[in-house]
């Protein structure tokens, strides 16, 4: 039977591939004692919170790693990281990735039907699917980084949040094993698919 430590040493395993896969992408200079450095790190901390598309996007992606287990585990969250700092480049860069808004919409709705109905593909493929959906979330993050925010810094903040959202979605979804409810992370991803609707309505 799996015990709350063997969660807590799952989520330990997990959260330190996801940090060092972001360690590697930003330098230690990110993180230096300029002002505007440490306002930009706050920044990029607070918007994958701030905006419940970005949360619940993020959130359902932990969840369906770990209900895959195995390599998608981390494979997937990392894919969904590593995207998503290219697309926060690339819109840096003034380059235009189109359809962003439809785009995070559509990864909220996708990701909750793909719960909903455990739905399961290879680990490859579970990362190159929730990659394109985060290149969209990527260039809504660097649309919006304060002119006077350093990029080095904002990325590093919402790559530390956005990684905190997977952790948090695994965590959810190995508690739901141990308390045998497993058909909560299916309601869950429905209740999410549902919450996307609704935005798009609004």
């Amino acid at each position: 039977m799996t015990t709350f430590h063997g969660v807590t040493r799952t989520m330990k395993s997990t959260g330190s591939k996801l940090a060092v896969a972001a360690a590697m992408l930003m330098p230690a200079t990110a993180m230096a004692h300029s002002g505007h450095e440490v306002s930009g790190f706050m920044a990029g901390l607070s918007h994958p919170v701030g905006g419940l598309d970005h949360l619940l996007a993020m959130v359902a992606v932990g969840l369906w790693a770990a209900r895959m287990g195995g390599k998608a585990q981390w494979a997937v969250p990392a894919a969904f990281v590593v995207t998503m700092l290219l697309g926060g480049v690339l819109a840096v860069s003034g380059v235009a990735v189109p359809f962003v808004e439809g785009g995070i919409m559509l990864s909220v709705i996708a990701m909750g039907i793909l719960l909903a109905f455990a739905v399961k593909f290879s680990p490859a493929v579970c990362a190159a699917l929730v990659a394109g959906f985060a290149l969209f979330h990527g260039a809504a993050h660097g649309t919006e980084m304060p002119l006077e925010a350093s990029g080095l810094a904002y990325g590093a903040g919402f790559a530390l949040a956005t990684a905190a959202l997977h952790g948090a979605g695994i965590v959810l979804a190995k508690a739901s094993v141990k308390i045998k409810a497993e058909m909560a992370t299916r309601i869950a991803g429905g209740a999410i698919a549902a919450a996307g609707l609704i935005m798009v309505a609004a």
